[in-house]
């Protein structure tokens, strides 16, 4: 068993939005909060929650164990759970099981792909893996092993408290090493302006996945700096909704 997994996890709870005229066959988004594996909170992006669910998605935003108290491997595993007791629980909320989709900006746009790509996470819950697509914004750590080789951090790093130290477990956790012909499909957003490690990993992922998806659902936002890159959801007519929906109702 990998690093990590053997960590007994602390309860998290979760919010849900629901429309109001949801009958169990509205599709279902499940948003997991970035703040560099060490910080943030799903109560801060209940306005994602109630926007997303007046475009008639039934919505949920997630909690996770945080650094350096629990590694990334404990986070992807919480991650999971969280997910599974989403689809098993989801149709009592009028979200339809079979179309849960993950989301996460940052650091939990890198636990939403991790949990998307690597089905292990599901196998350690003796459960399948339900995810039916992926929406990443502005996601870091796509690439952390190749990330943490070039930037050669010292001990006490938050990312190496999240990482650990040992480089294989850097790569475990590496969605870029597990893209395949089975990866869900994935609509990637990225600002123009956003953190040079995030555009670097990014552009990484993008060359390898698009081995399996030649014409990925890729959107390179102008001027858009890290946080506005979750921050642009307040404004509801934002053309990031339109991308992310028509991506969700197209994926079969």
């Amino acid at each position: 068993m990998e690093n990590g997994f053997l960590s007994s996890l602390p309860e998290k709870q979760l919010n849900i939005f629901a429309p109001k005229k949801a009958n169990g066959q509205n599709e279902v988004l499940i948003f997991i909060h970035g703040g560099s594996w060490n910080s943030g909170n799903k109560d801060i992006y209940n306005f994602l929650g109630s926007r997303f669910a007046r475009k008639g998605i039934v919505t949920v935003i997630i909690d996770y164990p945080l650094s350096p108290d629990y590694k990334v491997h404990d986070m992807a595993k919480a991650s999971s759970q969280a997910v599974n007791w989403v689809h098993e629980n989801i149709q009592d909320y009028g979200g339809n099981p079979d179309r849960i989709f993950v989301s996460g900006h940052s650091a939990g746009g890198h636990l939403a792909s991790l949990i998307s790509v690597r089905d292990v996470y599901f196998d350690s819950l003796n459960v399948e893996n339900p995810i039916k697509g992926t929406v990443l914004i502005d996601a870091a750590g796509l690439d952390m092993y190749w990330f943490l080789e070039q930037m050669n951090y010292s001990s006490g790093n938050i990312y190496l408290d999240a990482f650990t130290e040992n480089p294989k477990v850097w790569k475990d956790t590496s969605p870029y090493y597990f893209l395949n012909e089975n990866t869900p499909p994935m609509i990637i957003l990225m600002g123009e302006k956003t953190l040079p490690g995030i555009e670097l990993t990014t552009s990484r992922f993008l060359e390898e996945y698009e081995k399996y998806e030649p014409n990925p659902n890729y959107y390179l936002q102008k001027g858009k700096k890290h946080k506005p890159m979750i921050v642009q959801f307040i404004y509801t007519p934002n053309k990031a909704y339109k991308w992310i929906l028509d991506f969700m109702n197209d994926t079969e």
